[in-house]
């Protein structure tokens, strides 16, 4: 996939630079340090993912549907500091796919731009947090757009609910799938949010009925909380 930098910092397009490049699929085609620049690079260069700062001098977030109105098949991924429910509730009306902070995880950050080139929506841990405190749906900010798909849960989505299923602990999936505590919770939180579920028993009913588990499993287990 090419991506393109939007970001005024230079140490902050390094870091991503260096964090992107080393994955075998990804190509960083352009680094823009104003929304003008930006524009210039899509057209030279064209991209299939964006990672911008909206925030950040020489950007604004009336630039998100100004791009996306050229480039429709363009997905964009912000990557900002901590901002309140109500800006990234904007940046997602404004047509964001995904969001995430710039201190979450690398392996946050390169499952963000992996998952929103297949089409799907990220977002880190302390960002689902921000949006779940404040009791936002997310869903219904796309109200006006909704079709008749059905949800998309990804392979490494569908690993972590079986492991739920079958009873493991965030730490113990972690050490199972080689992934840091903090990121298996990122996961779940957005299995959730997908799935619509505010528990774990929601994600093993889910199991159950996807058959990524057997219900007898769970026919002389206790209850689920």
């Amino acid at each position: 996939m090419q991506i393109i930098l939007a970001d005024s910092n230079e140490l902050i397009r390094l870091g991503l630079r260096t964090i992107l490049n080393a994955q075998d699929e990804m190509t960083i085609v352009g680094e823009a340090h104003s929304h003008q620049e930006l524009l210039e690079q899509l057209y030279t260069f064209g991209a299939d993912i964006v990672l911008m700062d909206f925030t950040a001098k020489g950007f604004s977030i009336d630039v998100i549907p100004k791009v996306l109105s050229l480039y429709e098949s363009l997905k964009i991924i912000a990557i900002t500091e901590a901002q309140n429910a109500n800006i990234i509730i904007e940046a997602l009306k404004s047509g964001v796919s995904s969001y995430v902070k710039k201190d979450c995880e690398i392996a946050e950050i390169i499952d963000a731009v992996k998952e929103t080139n297949q089409g799907k929506q990220f977002f880190c841990g302390q960002l689902l947090e921000t949006i779940q405190k404040a009791h936002i749906d997310v869903g219904e900010l796309y109200s006006t757009e909704f079709t008749c798909e059905p949800v998309i849960i990804s392979e490494r989505e569908n690993e972590i609910i079986t492991l739920i299923a079958e009873g493991q602990t965030n730490e113990q999936i972690a050490t199972s799938l080689f992934l840091s505590k903090h990121t298996v919770s990122t996961h779940r939180k957005n299995i959730m949010a997908k799935l619509g579920v505010k528990n774990t028993a929601g994600i093993v009913m889910y199991a159950v009925k996807s058959d990524l588990v057997s219900p007898n499993r769970f026919l002389f287990s206790p209850s689920l909380n």
